[in-house]
């Protein structure tokens, strides 16, 4: 009673069996169908990364990541050390935050600057006359400035050594802090600071998640790096938040950054050196830049199969 028959049981039993096998051919052909046409898109967009680094006089190297999924979408010499300038400075922004949060030292007070520490280059404290600054103010004005001196105030609080040990530690081994900013001595020892982009990127995605940090200094950091101007940024709407830092020598141009789009957030970092002409290397980081954002945009803006959703 309430059983069927063998014959009809395994009757139905196949046709479950059968119905169940179209349909997960069927979803199994539609995400193929939507693969291959996000992969041709991939394709369009490296093609075009290609070409904006192929028209550099210079050496051009980059990565891209999707942080949605954690994707590299696009390298480029992505494992390869170049000279980082001041983009090295998000590395020594998340040591300061980080022995913040560890007790080891205070943002908020305030000390008169002692003139004897004053170097040239980018800033402005090399300009004032008696200014009295916390570690916090330090940290603002080198990573939105780029200033030089409070670069180096903050390297001497949180120790040059200790910046690449927390970056090996974090398996960032690549990236070395070898000098304080404007050591001419140490630039012809050839003790350079330098990063792969892969690594710089990371450093830049943990800052910006505060990996390791309590969320009031991932704020503070978040705060502070969307202040930052650059290719980057231009490149960007301004509708879509930007957290980014610089880099600029003789020969150099580096630029790492998180893209917050909504839906697909994207975090990126290019890097050159060798330049011909300083001025084509921040070009080919705004054009980079552009179009990653391009290529996120209609990711985020398109429904399964590219069409775009109202």
């Amino acid at each position: 009673m309430g059983y069927l028959p063998a014959s009809r049981y395994n009757l139905a039993t196949f046709v479950t069996r059968y119905l169940l096998g179209i349909l997960v051919l069927l979803l199994s052909w539609a995400a193929h169908a939507q693969g291959v046409l996000q992969d041709d898109l991939r394709a369009q967009f490296g093609s075009r990364l290609d070409a904006i680094a192929g028209a550099v006089d210079g050496v051009v190297g980059y990565a891209i990541v999707d942080m949605s999924s954690g994707q590299r979408v696009a390298a480029r010499l992505e494992r390869e050390p170049f000279p980082t300038a001041s983009a090295i400075k998000v590395c020594i922004l998340y040591e300061l935050l980080k022995r913040a949060d560890e007790g080891t030292l205070r943002l908020d007070a305030a000390q008169p600057l002692d003139k004897s520490r004053v170097v040239a280059g980018s800033g402005v404290l090399q300009h004032l006359s008696t200014p009295s600054l916390s570690l916090r103010d330090h940290a603002a004005l080198m990573m939105i400035l780029s200033d030089n001196t409070a670069t180096n105030i903050v390297i001497d609080a949180v120790g040059l050594a200790n910046v690449t040990a927390r970056m090996q530690g974090l398996g960032l081994g690549d990236i070395l802090l070898r000098r304080k900013m404007m050591d001419d001595a140490a630039v012809r020892r050839g003790d350079e600071n330098v990063a792969s982009p892969a690594s710089l990127l990371k450093a830049t995605e943990l800052l910006w998640k505060g990996e390791g940090l309590t969320p009031s200094s991932r704020d503070a950091g978040r705060d502070i790096m969307r202040r930052v101007p650059g290719a980057i940024r231009t490149a960007i709407p301004a509708r879509v938040g930007v957290f980014s830092k610089t880099g600029s020598l003789d020969g150099v141009r580096a630029e790492t950054a998180i893209v917050d789009l909504p839906n697909a957030p994207f975090a990126i970092a290019v890097m050159t050196t060798y330049l011909k002409e300083d001025a084509a290397g921040s070009h080919a980081i705004g054009e980079i830049a552009a179009a990653a954002f391009s290529y996120f945009q209609r990711l985020a803006s398109s429904g399964k199969y590219g069409r775009r959703v109202p």
